[in-house]
């Protein structure tokens, strides 16, 4: 059983066209996936979700649909917070929040704040984020340390980098999902998905079901992981994972 299963949610517009519907109620019909989602880690006690909600590119979209999903994301925030706090989960957004309305960083600082204690679950949202982004600011904060004499340089590491991308606290992702057909990871947790298992489904986010997400599981599980060893050194018991891979929560 993975311990963190990352997801780029995609195929919401796709699946809002061929109803001939607009692409905001495919991003409606979505959110309700994410509710499947959350209750099937709960179910396996998968530790730590992440879902790529909305990427920094995403802003170049048609400002209605930007709007739209701002209204959305707004509407989440409001609606689902209490009921996810109950269950025990715990949530966090990374990104560049500097794009967001008040209205909407506010209720992001709320949710955190409020649901900061619990354990059942880490839900993190990828909202206005880039893997790009994410590995330069790292590298600024690196930058910012030499600069006051807290670092020096030759101690700028895998591990020094690691532990200043997002999720630096989590375990790295061990399986990744993407919906909707396309093969690509989109520039999402780039530094994070060194050694993730990646999964593809042609299944579109909102027609996504328990069963499909089994199948994922299953792939996950017959899959050896070698870290870069061999498979010899492997069956040898040799750790799975070499230490700037491994996170402690």
């Amino acid at each position: 059983m993975p311990r963190h299963v990352a997801i780029i949610m995609d195929g919401n517009g796709r699946w809002a066209a061929r109803r001939r519907r607009p692409r905001v109620i495919g991003h409606r019909a979505g959110a309700r996936t994410v509710n499947l989602c959350i209750d099937f880690c709960l179910e396996r006690g998968i530790e730590a979700l992440t879902l790529f909600a909305f990427s920094s590119e995403n802003w170049g979209r048609p400002e209605d649909e930007v709007g739209a999903l701002m209204k959305l994301f707004l509407q989440a925030l409001d609606r689902e917070v209490g009921e996810l706090h109950r269950r025990g989960v715990r949530l966090r957004f990374i990104g560049d929040r500097a794009r967001f309305s008040d209205a909407i960083r506010a209720r992001m600082d709320a949710a955190e704040a409020h649901t900061a204690g619990n354990t059942a679950l880490t839900l993190s949202v990828a909202a206005s984020y880039g893997g790009r982004h994410d590995i330069a600011m790292a590298a600024r904060a690196l930058a910012e340390d030499v600069a006051a004499g807290r670092l020096r340089p030759e101690d700028i590491d895998e591990a020094a980098v690691g532990a200043r991308v997002a999720l630096a606290d989590l375990p790295a992702p061990d399986l990744f999902i993407r919906t909707g057909g396309d093969l690509r990871i989109s520039n999402f947790l780039l530094w994070q998905l060194a050694y993730t298992e990646l999964w593809f489904t042609e299944t579109l986010w909102p027609e996504l079901d328990v069963a499909e997400l089994e199948r994922a599981l299953q792939a996950y599980a017959v899959r050896e992981r070698r870290f870069g060893l061999t498979g010899e050194q492997i069956a040898r018991d040799v750790p799975a994972a070499p230490p700037h891979q491994t996170r402690s929560r």
